[in-house]
C-alpha cells in the first residue's frame, strides 16, 4: 500500500463508482450483498471505489444506524483481496470536528483519500471552508467535491476553488455541480493554479462523455478530465469502464457523442431528473435489484424510494439502449460474488 502512487493512478484515468448500500427488508446492513457489490465493481474493471459518499447514503453516519465504519471496513476487506491496487476513497462529511474523526477512521482502514463534502457548512465563508479543508488535509489526501445543490451541495465560488487548489494535500476534484458554468470555474482554477498533479474527475452524471472528451484551454494550457467518480457508474459498471476507455483513447466522433446522449438519457431515468432527483438512490437500487445484486430498494430513510413513473422511465431506457447495460456480465458471475 505504501508504494502505491495515488496521484499517478488518478491521472492515468480510472473509473470510480460511488458505492451503494445493501440493506435487507428490516433496513439493516446486508453484509453478503454489500460484499457482492464491491466484488462486482472490481470484476467490472473499476480502478477505484468511493465509499461513504452520497450514493452510500449520508445517513450511515447517524448514531442510530452506526454503519459508517462497518460499511467502509467491508469494502476495504474486499479491496484487500483484489489482485491489483485499487484507489480507495472514503466520504468525509460534517463540521471540522466530525470531518477529522472520519478522516482518521478512513486512514486507519487503509483508505488513500477523502472526498470532502462541504454540505454541512452551507453559509461558511471561503476563509472558513479553506481552513476546514486544510485541517482535514493534515490527516489524509483530499478529493474536492462540487456537489450539486439539488442533492444537498452548496454553491462554491471560483475564488474558493483557486485557493483550494493551493492546498498541497489535494489530489483530485470531483466536479459534480450539474452546471456548465460552475464546472468551468473548477477547470479554470486548476489551469490558473499551475498544478499538474491534480486530477479532474467528472461527477456530472448528466454530461459524462462531454466532460471526458472535451479539451479545455486557459492561458495556453490545455486540460482534460482524467476519469470519473460517479453514482451513475454504480450500475452497468462494465459498460461504463469500456466507455471511459473509449473516451480517453479516441478522438471525439459523432458515434461517441451519440453514446454520450444515450448515457444522459439513462441517467435521467436512474437519477429521477423529472422529479428533482428525489429517487436518485432508489433508481440505482432498482437496476441492481433487477440484476440480482440487491434484494430490494430499501434505503435507510423509509420515505426514500422511487418516484411515480420512474419504473416506467427505467424500463424505457433499458429497451432503448441495451448496448449500455452489463446484464449478461452480471448474470455470468453473480453466484460467485454472492458466495
Amino acid at each position: 500500500m505504501a508504494a502505491f502512487d495515488l496521484r499517478s493512478a488518478l491521472l492515468q484515468g480510472i473509473a470510480i463508482p460511488a458505492h451503494p448500500l445493501a440493506l435487507n427488508a428490516a433496513r439493516r446492513l446486508d453484509e453478503r450483498r454489500q460484499r457482492a457489490l464491491t466484488r462486482y465493481y472490481l470484476a467490472a474493471g473499476a480502478g477505484g471505489l468511493a465509499v461513504g459518499v452520497h450514493t452510500t447514503q449520508f445517513a450511515i453516519r447517524e448514531a442510530r444506524h452506526g454503519l459508517f465504519e462497518p460499511v467502509l471496513a467491508l469494502a476495504a476487506e474486499e479491496m484487500d483481496r483484489a489482485d491489483r491496487a485499487v484507489v480507495r476513497i472514503g466520504g468525509i462529511c460534517g463540521p471540522t470536528s466530525q470531518a477529522r474523526r472520519e478522516a482518521e477512521t478512513l486512514q486507519r482502514l487503509g483508505y488513500l483519500a477523502g472526498l470532502l463534502s462541504l454540505a454541512a457548512l452551507p453559509d461558511a465563508s471561503d476563509d472558513v471552508l479553506i481552513d476546514h479543508a486544510r485541517a482535514i488535509g493534515e490527516i489524509l489526501p483530499l478529493v474536492g467535491f462540487y456537489l450539486q445543490p439539488a442533492v444537498g451541495g452548496r454553491a462554491l465560488t471560483a475564488d474558493f476553488w483557486r485557493r483550494f487548489l493551493d492546498i498541497e494535500a489535494v489530489v483530485a476534484v470531483k466536479v459534480a455541480p450539474f452546471n456548465r458554468y460552475q464546472t468551468l470555474d473548477v477547470v479554470r482554477a486548476l489551469a490558473e493554479s499551475g498544478r499538474t498533479d491534480v486530477a479532474l474527475l467528472t461527477g456530472n452524471d448528466d454530461s459524462i462523455v462531454a466532460d471526458l472528451v472535451t479539451p479545455y484551454r486557459y492561458g495556453g494550457r490545455e486540460l482534460r478530465f482524467h476519469g470519473g467518480l460517479l453514482g451513475h457508474w454504480a450500475v452497468w459498471t462494465q459498460s461504463a469502464v469500456q466507455l471511459l476507455q473509449r473516451c480517453l483513447g479516441e478522438a471525439p466522433t459523432p458515434e461517441l457523442l451519440r453514446l454520450g446522449s444515450e448515457v444522459t438519457d439513462c441517467n435521467a431515468a436512474f437519477f429521477d431528473a423529472a422529479n428533482g432527483f428525489r429517487g436518485c438512490i432508489a433508481g440505482l437500487h432498482e437496476i441492481l435489484r433487477r440484476q440480482g445484486l440487491l434484494e430490494g430498494l430499501w434505503c435507510l430513510d423509509p420515505a426514500e424510494g422511487l418516484s411515480p413513473g420512474q419504473v416506467e422511465a427505467i424500463d424505457r431506457v433499458h429497451r432503448a439502449h441495451p448496448h449500455l447495460n452489463d446484464d449478461s456480465f452480471v448474470a455470468q458471475h453473480l453466484d460467485d460474488w454472492l458466495r
